[in-house]
């Protein structure tokens, strides 16, 4: 079955941007045809935000060369959902136009906890059965997901048949192969799927829970192994890649510079699960980025990374891509240490304004957190982006980190006002305008702080009250995330199987696009924690050093000891050296080359 745009003139020209939902991009994914696999990568947000995923595009293209087709699906925004609902017309993929229960599988990309709804939302409007008990025996798709939400995939483990964790791309045409070999999604299928590295079988775990509700074991068969790819050079990458309809997030060209961090800042969960630091060759680099500037017809090319500013060869890259790049081709750099800014680069960036994150306010609470980077670095790089031109400052903080105090909120104001002092000691042509974000810190797996208790309400509103009176300065703005939307993430993010009960039941009360401040609806998900008996704290709390997490069975290749030492360093305000400095022994034995094993 084929969906017909022409069918759907009349819904399309009565919602929002109904170029999200046509296809037929510039340059949009082709597929062989009578293909022996058909997959779709889904994206449980907005089409103009997973247009601007590059994950994606290298999982679709690790399917197109095995000769298999792939799609993309965005979840649409309700007034189109609820259109082709009503309509009773299923969710279709782009290019093929192919409804979104014929395909053998869907893969959704899961970069954060609150798309969990659009993922049962997506689901619905295809016409698939929400839950993976309620498919068994018919003919639907294999429901996987992937991406760094899949590190604690256990609050929607019953609505999946699949996980994949770590580097997709190198498993989940494997899968695909063995669906083949095995004539469907059988019992036998499920077992050999389970024994390749990178790939987790619900079904085939069990959780135990003792009388006091806490996970007491897990029973299964395989130990989930994250993925690695070893040599970036040789992964795949999409040497064309489809130029969006309308207008997306970030509407550029984009390389991937290099695949993990040396830093080990103890709340930033991709700096360990995305761990070893892997990095592409100049010469590949530019290669890439020649080839997507002749397909796509942009104007720039981000150089995307944890942090790019620590590739060993960027100035020797940037000067490859001055040269190889056509006129006017512009380079970005959207992620940036203090430490690692580079003037040079900066004075051929585009004017735009800089973004810094110090995350906290103290170099005590600095030292805590391991950002290694002081006081006199922070303004030393303002100072150099001020003499290039630039005269606008985004600065990124958190609140309610691990033994933060009142004076490390206040220590906020300090680096506002020597920011302001480094403009105002030479002339300059425009006013400096500084913007602070202030987000609440969530613990995440997988970190040094997966243990720790999520700060309450009143807490919150205490430390932004007094963030708000500290920083009310001509020429800065303040701005803090939303405490339920915190809270929720908090929740969805450290969460077990029994979560799934929650979601589903928000679903049904009308939840999506809970990542978007105004479709969240906080009394929809209140009232679902209630109705499944869920009291939320029990997910925010601190965790005892011994309790058994609902996603220890999975192997990150990094050992549980390391954390909980970095946890200790942590409270003792002891800063762990980069990767580059030395084998600080998290555990990536045979993986890492620089591994000298667990110490």
């Amino acid at each position: 079955m084929t969906i017909n745009i022409d069918d759907l003139k009349d819904i399309l020209s009565r919602v929002e941007k109904p170029a999200r939902y046509t296809g037929g991009e510039y340059g949009q994914i082709k597929s062989p045809e009578n293909a022996p696999f058909y997959f779709c990568m889904a994206f449980p947000d907005l089409y103009e935000v997973g247009m601007s995923n590059l994950g994606i595009k290298i999982v679709a293209e690790s399917f197109l060369r095995r000769g298999y087709a792939a799609d993309y699906c965005f979840a649409p925004q309700t007034d189109f959902g609820d259109a082709i609902k009503r309509a009773d017309i299923p969710l279709y993929s782009l290019a093929l136009k192919k409804p979104l229960k014929e395909f053998d599988m869907i893969g959704f990309s899961v970069q954060f906890e609150l798309c969990y709804t659009n993922i049962l939302y997506t689901l619905d409007l295809a016409g698939i059965p929400l839950r993976r008990a309620d498919r068994a025996g018919g003919k639907y798709p294999l429901i996987a997901i992937g991406g760094p939400c899949a590190v604690n995939p256990e609050p929607l483990a019953d609505f999946v048949d699949l996980v994949f964790i770590g580097d997709g791309e190198s498993a989940d045409a494997d899968v695909a192969a063995l669906y083949l070999e095995c004539g469907g999604a059988t019992d036998e299928f499920f077992r050999r799927a389970a024994a390749i590295e990178g790939v987790y079988v619900p079904a085939l775990m069990d959780v135990k829970y003792d009388k006091d509700g806490h996970i007491c074991g897990f029973e299964g068969d395989f130990t989930p192994r994250r993925a690695i790819i070893g040599d970036l050079d040789g992964a795949v990458f999409p040497a064309a890649q489809p130029v969006p309809n309308c207008e997306s997030v970030f509407d550029r060209s984009i390389i991937e510079v290099m695949r993990g961090c040396y830093r080990g800042c103890r709340f930033c969960q991709a700096g360990f699960i995305y761990r070893p630091v892997r990095q592409r060759s100049v010469r590949t680099l530019t290669e890439q980025a020649c080839s997507l500037i002749a397909s796509t017809g942009y104007d720039e090319v981000s150089l995307n990374s944890l942090s790019t500013g620590d590739y060993p060869r960027l100035r020797e890259l940037i000067r490859s891509l001055k040269d190889s790049l056509p006129e006017g081709v512009t380079l970005a750099l959207p992620s940036l240490r203090v430490d690692s800014f580079d003037s040079d680069f900066a004075q051929d960036a585009r004017k735009i304004s800089l973004t810094f994150a110090p995350e906290a306010g103290s170099q005590r609470l600095r030292d805590v957190i391991n950002k290694d980077i002081t006081e006199d670095e922070i303004l030393n790089a303002a100072e150099s982006a001020f003499d290039i031109g630039y005269s606008a400052v985004k600065l990124y903080f958190m609140l309610g980190l691990p033994t933060e105090t009142d004076d490390d909120l206040r220590a906020i104001r300090r680096i506002v006002d020597l920011i302001k002092s480094a403009y105002g000691r030479k002339k300059r042509a425009k006013a400096l305008r500084v913007s602070v974000s202030v987000s609440t810190f969530i613990p995440k797996p997988f970190t040094p702080f997966q243990w720790e208790a999520q700060c309450g309400e009143s807490q919150v509103e205490a430390k932004q009250k007094l963030l708000r009176d500290s920083l009310y300065i001509k020429g800065v703005t303040l701005s803090w995330s939303d405490y339920f939307t915190s809270r929720l993430e908090g929740v969805l993010a450290r969460g077990d199987r029994r979560l799934g009960y929650a979601i589903e039941r928000a679903y049904a009360l009308g939840c999506r696009f809970d990542g978007w401040t105004k479709q969240l609806n906080k009394e929809a998900w209140t009232q679902a924690f209630a109705d499944c008996g869920i009291d939320p704290d029990i997910y925010t709390r601190e965790r005892g050093e011994e309790e058994i997490l609902p996603w220890d069975f999975i192997d990150m290749g990094i050992n549980k000891n390391f954390f909980l030492r970095e946890r200790r360093r942590a409270y003792e305000a002891t800063v762990t050296g980069s990767c580059k400095k030395g084998c600080a022994g998290c555990g990536l034995q045979g993986v890492c080359p620089a591994a000298k094993g667990d110490r």
